[in-house]
């Protein structure tokens, strides 16, 4: 496997809402070299229904106080799979049996990854025993 590619300046807005909240997990993928219609394909997954909603509600949100808004979204309010289209970026918000389904991994698996460590660490949950 190659080594992940860096994210570029222009990708970074939409990377901070993501990170803000507890995603399961975060995959970018480069697809540029693979299909016209858009350069990014990112797949973040909630836990619940209910956190793919907050998830994506929270996204466009916070792009939109950056002034930069969807072309198109669908799902949004129906909390299994929600898909945020931006033009050169398409994010794709799934609930994990939703993710595990379609697998877009998969069908992308020639496609670069993109390197996600400079936002850090997902925000997951502590999962210390608390032994009182």
């Amino acid at each position: 496997m190659t080594k992940p590619l860096a994210v570029t300046e222009e990708f970074t807005p939409y990377f901070t809402p993501i990170f803000e909240r507890r995603a399961k997990s975060i995959t970018a993928i480069d697809v540029r070299k693979m299909t016209s219609y858009t350069d990014m394909i990112v797949i973040v997954e909630g836990g619940s229904g209910r956190q793919v909603t907050s998830l994506a509600e929270h996204i466009i949100k916070a792009l939109k106080k950056e002034k930069i808004k969807a072309f198109g979204m669908e799902g949004v309010k129906g909390g299994e799979w929600a898909l945020l289209d931006y033009g050169h970026i398409i994010i794709h918000v799934f609930e994990s049996k939703a993710k595990d389904f379609f697998d877009l991994e998969g069908l992308w698996s020639d496609a670069p990854r993109i390197d996600l460590s400079q936002f850090g660490p997902l925000e997951m949950e502590d999962e210390e025993d608390d032994d009182f």
